[in-house]
């Protein structure tokens, strides 16, 4: 029992750090309620046992469903649900919560585990079960990935006009500047979608808004997807926020907000509260936006690795790369730990979090040594806090001035903190707004924040109830020796303001979560990362309340801020070459991304040490480059079906990914890194072939006559064969197949290194094409 309960704390931990950071003031106890409950609240009929199950079915054959009506297909769902009465016709309608149409072969229904199973008697019955809740997981960060008003890529893809990004959030302010439509075409003619706004609310820039939060089949409409949590107005902005000037946030980071693609439509369908989104929910959007239009979908949202048919995102993307749609998701926030993605399937793009070279600067000084100072940050900077208070102040350690878990500033436990500044430590179970809110509850001054060691040098900028400045782990340890050194500690706090110019970035969040991949080590993941660490985006309400304007923004930090970074990208990219493929367009962002930061140095970890690939993925974005890549990778949705049959799940089980019959037999198999996938990802053990044999295809875009060599970084252990090592095109669009031979070299794994990387690149005058490497030793 105790190994049990040990993994069920895990998976609840593994929850918590995905969700998005202003929802880290839930309790754990909420988020073991969420992640061991698997259903939303709901209304039922006095039947306690009632949830809402999400079933999957298969087609009869005999059958033959309209693809303009959907009504025989709905009568079709509902032969599957109980009848009970005289009323069970009325009774089964109101079981029915959602039948998808267009991204899953099934529907959700409340029911009874009873009913579910009598249920799996009925032919044409595949599975079931219970829906789960999952987690939620700018001035400058256009600057800073080269995108410029005026010239390069915005203007070459006219800021992404004609595009249209969907977003699966918590809704959206629809009247904030950020989604005027002034100078909007109309959206496109192949537009289908709806508004569920009153008035002039939805317009030419947002031209659908749906709300599927605790909605179902013949319930009352729960009202418009308005945004009171702020995540989805912040991400839709994000994406494709207008150009709105004199954007900032408690006077920090002055400057031109702007999403990464301007003139991109936005629709956007509210999934999620602050406390989560039900995966029911999930699917019926996404059932909707894929027959609305979109072009791209975007979701900041996610949970822990599963097989990929019981994976609703995996599911509903794969539904949508068949439609051409592009499909990017959050890598989840719970980094730095090893195996911590979601969203893992190849049809996906997988984005992890970096920073950007803006700092909002703050420094704690400790004694009277000037020189004595340790750099960190704070998104509020009071400009008087010299003024109010006789500098230095006297400086304590939480740790030493009240119970046990004062360390972390936990409510209620600071004592005897009456005008210092206190020293508390990031984590606990606590919020570090939280802590602030508690220092300033016993009376305290200031608050110096310190890290975990798991968090490194990766600080945030946060708004903080009193004077604030957030350092890193080694800053933490050498202010604790101070104050055990001295009778009487004393320290300042300075703010420093706006700073540009971090040598270092982009830096990887220390909340970014890690690969390897575990629900299919065979492909590297994450992809990409993108800027994550205090995005200024849109937000409902002003959070300084220095405004009584419209134009209210806020900067926030996770892999939710840098999920649709890359789906702007990824617009402006379809803008320039409409016809690419959603698999060619995730190929251009990864074989050109950048590795190196501004300093020309290997992009570093939250520990200062350059990070591997299971931190950045292929690399950092490069907008620019993505629209002229040279070679892409392409994979057409049929190409999965023999990937999905090497992963060893079951025809059924791919049939409820590919809504199609399958037989594995008959398509073949091929292993994970078979696939002609822009990275690659292999495992050395006792039980794996001491030398792998894989190919890739490449489809030249570049000039018709072009020429690649090989250029090699073989990984620890291995030996690499390439053939042919050159790559000679005569023709735009013509694809040249290349073979890869990796040989474990003796004494592979067997030194006490964990995994190898290196890189395979193909280089021409005029473009490298880069695919990373991981190797693992088991």
């Amino acid at each position: 029992m105790e190994n049990k309960k040990g993994a069920s704390l895990m998976q609840v931990i593994y929850l918590v750090g995905l969700v998005f950071m202003f929802c880290l003031s839930l309790t754990v106890a909420d988020y073991e309620e969420m992640a061991l409950e698997s259903v939303v609240a709901e209304k039922n009929d006095g039947n306690n046992d009632m949830q809402t199950y999400i079933v999957w079915v298969q087609k009869p054959a005999s059958q033959k469903f309209s693809a303009e009506s959907h009504e025989d297909l709905e009568s079709w769902y509902q032969s599957f649900l109980p009848e009970t009465d005289a009323n069970s016709n009325q009774l089964t309608k109101q079981r029915m919560v959602y039948a998808y149409h267009n991204v899953a072969t099934g529907f959700a229904a409340r029911l009874t585990p009873e009913e579910v199973k009598t249920m799996e008697t009925i032919e044409g019955f595949v599975s079931a079960r219970p829906e789960k809740i999952l987690p939620l997981q700018t001035t400058h960060s256009p600057d800073f990935l080269g995108l410029h008003q005026g010239f390069g890529l915005w203007e070459a893809t006219n800021y992404g006009e004609g595009v249209i990004i969907g977003l699966l959030d918590t809704g959206i302010t629809p009247d904030h500047p950020s989604f005027s439509d002034e100078g909007m075409p109309p959206p496109p003619a192949k537009w289908k979608g709806k508004c569920e706004f009153n008035g002039t609310l939805c317009n030419n820039k947002l031209i659908g808004a749906r709300n599927f939060k605790g909605v179902g089949k013949d319930q009352p409409p729960p009202g418009p997807p308005f945004d009171i949590d702020g995540h989805g107005t912040h991400t839709s902005s994000t994406a494709a926020g207008r150009f709105v000037e004199g954007a900032s946030v408690f006077g920090q980071a002055n400057g031109t907000a702007a999403g990464m693609a301007p003139k991109a439509h936005l629709a956007v369908y509210k999934v999620c509260s602050g406390f989560g989104c039900a995966e029911a929910d999930i699917l019926a959007a996404l059932d909707v936006a894929v027959d609305d239009g979109v072009d791209v979908l975007s979701l900041s949202l996610g949970g822990p690795s599963l097989p990929f048919y019981k994976d609703v995102i995996a599911i509903g993307a794969f539904a949508a790369i068949q439609k051409g749609i592009f499909f990017s998701c959050a890598g989840g926030n719970f980094g730095p730990f090893n195996r911590s993605l979601s969203n893992e399937a190849p049809w996906i793009l997988t984005v992890g979090a970096s920073t950007t070279d803006r700092i909002l600067k703050s420094e704690a000084q400790i004694g009277d040594d000037k020189n004595n100072h340790f750099d960190g940050k704070s998104l509020s900077q009071p400009q008087d806090f010299d003024s109010t208070v006789s500098l230095p102040l006297p400086l304590v350690y939480a740790g030493s001035v009240g119970n046990q878990p004062s360390a972390f500033c936990k409510k209620g436990t600071l004592e005897n903190v009456e005008g210092k500044i206190v020293l508390c430590e990031t984590g606990g179970g606590v919020t570090n707004i939280a802590k602030g809110e508690e220092v300033k509850r016993a009376g305290g001054a200031a608050m110096i924040l310190m890290n975990q060691e798991t968090d490194g040098f990766s600080t945030l900028a946060e708004s903080h109830a009193l004077p604030t400045t957030h350092v890193s782990y080694a800053a933490g340890l050498q202010i604790k020796s101070y104050i055990s050194s001295t009778s009487s500690p004393t320290a300042t706090i300075l703010f420093n303001g706006t700073v540009i110019g971090d040598a270092l970035a982009p830096r990887v969040a220390f909340f970014s979560s890690r690969g390897p991949n575990k629900a299919s080590p065979g492909i590297l993941k994450p992809d990409i990362i993108g800027p994550g660490v205090d995005i200024l985006a849109a937000w409902p309400v002003s959070v300084d309340n220095a405004t009584q304007s419209k134009a209210t923004f806020n900067i926030i930090s996770g892999t939710s801020m840098a999920c649709p970074h890359l789906s702007g990208i990824a617009a402006l990219v379809k803008s320039s070459h409409p016809d690419w493929s959603p698999a060619a367009i995730k190929s251009a962002i990864m074989t050109t991304a950048d590795v190196l930061n501004l300093a020309g140095l290997p992009i570093v970890d939250q520990d200062q040490r350059p990070a591997n690939v299971f931190a950045i993925g292929a690399g950092h974005v490069n907008p620019s480059k993505a629209n002229d890549p040279g070679l892409i990778y392409d994979t057409q949705p049929e190409d999965y079906i023999p990937y999905l049959c090497g992963l060893n799940y079951t025809d059924k089980e791919i049939q409820i990914i590919t809504q199609q019959k399958v037989n594995c037999s008959q398509v073949g198999v091929i292993s994970e890194a078979q696939l002609n996938y822009p990275s690659f990802s292999i495992k050395i053990g006792s039980n794996e072939s001491q030398s792998q044999y894989y190919t890739r295809t490449v489809r030249n875009v570049g000039p018709a006559s072009t020429t690649y060599n090989l250029d090699l970084l073989v990984p620890h252990k291995m030996g690499m064969s390439v053939n042919p090592g050159v790559l000679t095109f005569t023709e735009v669009n013509q694809e040249i197949t290349f073979h890869v031979e990796f040989i474990a070299q003796d004494g592979a794994g067997k030194d006490g290194v964990a995994f190898g990387q290196g890189y395979l690149r193909w280089v021409s005058d005029k473009h490298n094409v880069t695919s990373p490497i991981a190797v693992v030793f088991d």
